[in-house]
């Protein structure tokens, strides 16, 4: 029997809707909640009741405001299971990327807590002895558009800060997930107290999304919009935004790849390279897209990563725990995988290992002799699909690494530290890990992309630089002169 939820959050109070959508279990297709479909006339309740609620929240002493994220952060941490069990039926994810998941969000919450104990500002010299001050503020009202592969996580990142700053927030959850990115969200945070209108939330059906999307970003109450998910779509986001003069962080796709040097620990290597490209089917923006392998090393590490890889079983999460690759999130994302792997195949890449679609399951899936006309090669996958690309110098494995739109993640294994930081220097990428895979997060990080991969920053000082705004302020203790004239 599918789970019908309270209704919309907002202004603290649960508000039911004339219509509803179906959330399903991307495994089988088969309908696990009911779920309000929000209307415009909801959307501009949500604005409203985050604008009234903004300033008695930011003018709060900061500790209270940490406090409020700590409490969040408590029941969250008492209501981990509920949050695995949601992440495996909503998202289709592996009950160890879902316990993953639970347990991070907590960290957010006190890292945002944190945040609100760090310097806000600077004193500046003056040339007319004033006592000059730069100060951050919160900005009003954020809406955070939160994606489905993470869910709760990024719904976090993208809200905890901002709430931690003094800003009120409209949070809408991916039509995928609308309950783990969203809905649980609101749960937690009336049990945990927080003031009516710091957070208000609102789910909406995919034909309803351009519209509602629209109004969160155009609203004049709306003051900066948060966004995770496609470029395609954060290119629209961030334009109308810019159209409005709105700050707009928009963390968007990747074609990360893992460099591995003739010198790498190998055992390492496959580890980086299995986890990298398959970690909950490769539906990670950080994913290892391109494996790019030392010539010298190159047949010793396609075999081993081939058994490593064959290893990881693919079946419905929500069923079998066992089961670590589950299904694409729906579809269309499934064609889209599929597409590649043919036009990789009839333009003339072998298929090392898997290459099986059946539904939304897709085989883990290693390709050899990838070139650049083959869509695998250029574009974004979002699957549990990877190339295994041989290079002969670092000069060469950098070159291809940067040859994409994207520029978000990226990894190098080797034993040489400084040939490992010659090589990052190298990469057009906001993030680098050297002896590690591309897949990395920490609350308190610099998390965010260059180029197509977007703009702005997560995490720890830098998402309060993103959710304030900074102003000059004068205390004039000289009596700064005027002209005569005056």
């Amino acid at each position: 029997m599918a789970i019908n939820f309270k209704g919309l959050y907002i202004g603290g109070q649960w508000v039911n809707t004339a219509s509803h959508f179906d959330d399903l279990n991307p495994a089988d297709g088969a309908v696990w909640a009911t779920v309000p479909d929000a209307t415009m006339t909801e959307t501009v309740m949500a604005i409203r009741a985050a604008h009234d609620g903004f300033k008695a929240w930011a003018a709060l002493p900061f500790q209270e405001r940490s406090n409020y994220m700590l409490k969040v952060a408590s029941v969250i941490e008492r209501r981990k299971n509920d949050l695995v069990e949601a992440l495996r039926h909503e998202g289709g994810g592996w009950i160890g990327k879902g316990m993953f998941e639970a347990g991070y969000v907590p960290e957010v919450f006190h890292a945002a807590a944190a945040s609100n104990y760090a310097a806000i500002g600077e004193i500046l010299p003056s040339e007319n002895n004033k006592f000059s001050l730069a100060v951050r503020r919160p900005m009003g009202v954020i809406t955070c558009i939160s994606p489905w592969n993470f869910p709760a996580l990024l719904t976090a990142r993208g809200t905890a800060f901002a709430l931690a700053a003094g800003n009120a927030v409209v949070l809408k959850p991916s039509e995928e997930t609308p309950y783990t990115g969203g809905l649980f969200f609101a749960e937690v945070f009336e049990e945990a107290g927080v003031p009516a209108g710091v957070l208000n939330v609102i789910t909406c059906s995919r034909s309803r999304v351009q519209a509602i999307g629209d109004e969160l970003i155009d609203h004049p109450a709306i003051k900066g919009i948060t966004f995770t998910g496609s470029t395609a779509v954060g290119r629209v986001i961030a334009a109308r935004a810019g159209a409005h003069l709105k700050k707009a962080c928009v963390e968007l796709g990747g074609k990360d790849a893992l460099i591995i040097c003739e010198d790498a620990d190998l055992d390492r290597a496959v580890k980086a390279a299995n986890f990298g490209s398959f970690m909950h089917q490769g539906q990670i923006c950080m994913s290892v897209e391109k494996v790019l392998v030392h010539e010298k090393i190159f047949d010793r590490f396609l075999p081993a990563f081939i058994e490593r890889a064959k290893a990881l079983k693919v079946g419905d999460p929500s069923r079998d725990p066992a089961s670590i690759i589950g299904p694409l999130i729906n579809d269309k994302q499934a064609a889209r995988v599929k597409e590649q792997i043919e036009d990789a195949v009839a333009k003339g890449a072998k298929i090392a290992l898997g290459g099986g679609v059946n539904g939304r399951f897709v085989e883990p899936t290693i390709l050899l002799n990838v070139t650049r006309d083959m869509l695998v090669y250029r574009d974004e996958t979002f699957g549990p699909v990877v190339p295994v690309i041989p290079f002969s110098t670092d000069e060469q494995a950098i070159a291809i690494a940067n040859d994409t739109e994207y520029g978000l993640s990226s990894g190098v294994i080797t034993r040489d530290e400084s040939r490992g930081l010659a090589i990052a220097q190298g990469l057009e990428t906001g993030m680098c890990h050297i002896n590690c895979s591309s897949v990395n997060d920490e609350p308190h990080v610099p998390f965010g992309g260059s180029k197509a991969s977007g703009l702005g920053r997560h995490g720890g000082r830098w998402s309060h630089e993103t959710f304030t705004e900074t102003r000059w302020v004068t205390l004039d203790r000289g009596g700064r002169p005027f002209p005569p004239q005056f």
